[in-house]
């Protein structure tokens, strides 16, 4: 590959209802697509919105679709997806388009928050700290998905998501089979936030999230696991606040 081929790239460009804009952007080794985006913004057009932060494969805000899958740019190298020359860049899916490749992540984190999502502890910064084993079953499951860092990749490409917008996503129930495995947490209305029609009892168990997670999470396992503990409180009758309070 030499320095003067070129990329033939069609970039997103607008909200919802924008289109694809051409642009040429010469070839580079061990060019990363976040490279090519940010060539066009700075040298082609400065008017492309786009986003990125760390560069390094930390935070997960330059994910974004490259020729139809959910991918952070940053770690995803042009000649891994471009053997024809040929890009297509697109905004994540399941998510409003803002401008150009940005999406508005709100609805996003805001079914982490329907999920439950924040741990919920009992002690206070002036209790001792508590003790969690680390080889317990438990700490095992929530160590499995606790690098969940939302970037939203599992979320643009879950199906189910798509043709059911209310559906709380793989990142959320994820993030709640977590804390569901965290002894030291006692919200006791978590597995009914996660049982209901928008929650785990949606999945296809299609595994698309599994396959994109730049993590190498299993959110398809994370769900799995709230499937078989929603069922299990449901047929002792302990869906609902207090009779989960009482059965620990």
């Amino acid at each position: 590959m030499t320095e003067s081929s070129t990329l033939h790239v069609e970039v997103w460009r607008g909200g919802e209802q924008g289109g694809y804009e051409p642009f040429e952007v010469p070839r580079r080794a061990n060019q990363t697509v976040l490279d090519v985006v940010t060539h066009i913004q700075r040298h082609q057009d400065p008017t492309l919105s786009y986003r990125y932060a760390c560069r390094v494969g930390m935070c997960g805000s330059c994910a974004m679709q490259v020729n139809g899958v959910a991918r952070w740019t940053c770690r995803t190298h042009v000649s891994k997806v471009a053997t024809d020359g040929r890009l297509q860049l697109a905004p994540l899916s399941n998510m409003p388009v803002v401008k150009d490749l940005v999406v508005n992540m709100d609805t996003f984190f805001e079914k982490i928050q329907s999920a439950h999502g924040r741990f919920v502890g009992e002690h206070t910064r002036h209790d001792p700290v508590a003790a969690v084993k680390p080889d317990s079953p438990e700490r095992q499951e929530a160590d499995a998905g606790i690098e969940c860092i939302g970037c939203g990749v599992c979320y643009s490409s879950c199906d189910v998501v798509t043709w059911k917008p209310d559906y709380l996503g793989p990142a959320a129930l994820n993030r709640a089979w977590t804390l569901v495995n965290d002894i030291r947490d006692i919200d006791f209305l978590r597995l009914s936030a996660v049982a209901g029609d928008a929650g785990c009892h949606s999945c296809h168990t299609q595994g698309s999230c599994t396959l994109r997670c730049p993590k190498e999470i299993s959110p398809t396992g994370s769900i799995a696991g709230l499937k078989r503990t929603t069922a299990r409180a449901a047929m002792r009758g302990e869906l609902d606040a207090e009779s989960v309070k009482r059965s620990r």
